[in-house]
């Protein structure tokens, strides 16, 4: 069985290294980690099967990011998670086309739960 793809977004690297471990060694994902929203922009194929979008990269903005993905015949169907530490994070989420939001700080098993619930 092929591991379901998770690309992580954030320009901490520390929130990158530890959503990886999490994510690969406890939930068994496949994970790619990116820490500049050009990346997403120049996103191809293979497509991940979730992406974790954090609401503030380095150049962009997570929501403008996300607006774009969704815009995007291509991208469109991949579901976005969007996460930060953010108070308007609900809304925020709900205006760019996000499929869901997660707060930070999250616990490990709000993690796993979250993307469990949009890739199994």
């Amino acid at each position: 069985m092929t591991k379901k793809k998770i690309l992580i977004a954030d320009d901490d690297n520390d929130i990158l290294e530890v959503t990886g471990i999490i994510l690969e060694g406890y939930g068994g994902y496949e994970i790619e980690v990116v820490n500049r929203g050009e990346a997403l922009l120049e996103l191809c194929e293979p497509f991940p099967d979730l992406i974790l979008l954090d609401l503030w990269l380095s150049g962009h903005h997570g929501k403008d990011i996300c607006r774009r993905l969704k815009a995007d015949n291509a991208t469109s169907h991949i579901p976005v998670i969007i996460f930060s530490a953010n108070r308007e994070l609900r809304q925020i989420a709900s205006s760019c086309g996000a499929d869901d939001f997660l707060a930070k700080p999250f616990q490990m098993d709000e993690l796993l739960a979250k993307v469990g619930e949009w890739v199994g």
